[in-house]
């Protein structure tokens, strides 16, 4: 576009008209806002998620029928005003995303406009230390801290609590300009005469509290897609939205149905300019 408009200027001034400096001025602004235009256009928003494997499993393309609900969200929104990139990963917790160094990687695209959606818990309640997955985070919301020798890494690491780990991804995506949004942790199939074992008194908890003390939206996941179970009972909700492997991965309707929980979420927070986006 703008060697064209380099061609554009360069034609025009072999017209003697254009030595009339009125005209010069109203063609250089007309030129101006072109490319301006062309500038905001081309740096839209964007959506980026993260979380576990109920977020995104796999590469994100149905393998073995397991599907998470950030693979499927992009559906519900018009990608021509803004892009969704699904950084969720199974098998991390809040506090394993942040040292893999998965998050290190996303801080730098941040941009003043954009959004966050967090979704973390299920692999939380985790040993904080072992040789096999050395992911677990410290139960609840407060500053407290456990030093490890990580067996794994090999490395000392400093372990927070669950809503320290949170607070830093809410408040660092603030200090960008973008809209922090956290998400409850999706229900497995867990059920007791009839209700949904819900996390209400764990992760959905200290999701909900880290967004009240840190003013982010809150979405409460864990509530919303377990009403919808209830309406179907047990039987019909492992045989149609969970894969035979175990009762926390879904399949693809069951992505479906946790995403559309999450846009059920989404349009109930009046104030977050991320609704605007929906189709």
């Amino acid at each position: 576009m703008l060697r064209n408009s380099i061609k554009f200027v360069n034609f025009y001034y072999r017209i003697p008209a254009f030595n009339n400096m009125k005209l010069r001025f109203v063609f250089f602004a007309l030129i101006a806002f072109m490319f301006l235009n062309f500038t905001f256009d081309s740096s839209k928003p964007t959506l980026f998620i993260i979380g576990d494997s109920t977020v995104k499993n796999g590469a994100g393309k149905g393998s073995d029928d397991m599907w998470g609900w950030g693979s499927l969200i992009h559906e519900f929104f018009d990608t021509t005003k803004i892009s969704v990139e699904n950084h969720a990963i199974g098998g991390r917790s809040s506090r394993t995303f942040l040292t893999d160094g998965r998050w290190e990687k996303i801080l730098p695209k941040l941009k003043k406009g954009d959004f966050l959606l967090i979704q973390f818990g299920h692999n939380d309640n985790w040993a904080i230390n072992d040789t096999l997955r050395a992911r677990g985070t410290i139960r609840g919301v407060g500053n407290e801290i456990e030093e490890i020798d990580n067996l794994i890494t090999k490395k000392h690491e400093v372990v927070h609590s669950f809503g320290w780990y949170l607070r830093k991804y809410v408040d660092e995506t603030k200090a960008k300009g973008a809209t922090p949004i956290l998400c409850s942790l999706v229900p497995r199939s867990s059920w007791t005469e009839g209700k949904v074992n819900r996390s209400n008194d764990s992760y959905a908890l200290w999701t909900k509290q880290v967004a009240e003390s840190n003013n982010a939206f809150f979405i409460d996941l864990n509530e919303l897609v377990s009403l919808e179970y209830e309406k179907e009972g047990e039987l019909a909700v492992k045989s149609k939205y969970f894969t035979p492997k175990d009762n926390t991965h879904t399949n693809k309707a069951g992505a479906m149905l946790n995403a559309t929980s999450v846009v059920s979420g989404l349009k109930k927070l009046k104030k977050c300019k991320l609704r605007k986006y929906l189709k």
